[in-house]
């Protein structure tokens, strides 16, 4: 996933943690990492939406000031499909461990 220089400090700050895309089809896969400067952007969600489910909020919650603004980004290609994508920053050096796995071990202990 590629972001805009002007979002990226807020991704590693935890700030911005959704995305909105317009694709032809996904572009990335749930559970993995996609490199961002240093670190990595791990994919937590993919879901399909409708233009119509873009919010204000939603558009605040991705770093944009507006929908318009939002929408303007997102609509660069060619691609019809919105998707709303959830991830987290993984700081270079950190590990990331599935949950599903954490809970493995705990309960093996």
């Amino acid at each position: 996933m590629v972001f805009t220089k002007r979002l990226r400090e807020g991704i590693r700050r935890g700030r911005i943690r959704c995305s909105i895309r317009i694709w032809t089809r996904p572009h990335v896969k749930v559970g993995r990492r996609y490199r961002m400067d240093e670190g990595y952007i791990v994919v937590d969600s993919i879901a399909p939406i409708t233009v119509t489910d873009v919010t204000y909020d939603l558009a605040r919650e991705s770093g944009f000031e507006s929908v318009d603004e939002l929408l303007r980004i997102a609509r660069h290609g060619s691609g019809d499909k919105v998707y709303l994508i959830r991830f987290h920053y993984l700081p270079p050096g950190a590990w990331d461990t599935p949950r599903w796995r954490h809970r493995q071990r705990i309960g093996s202990l």
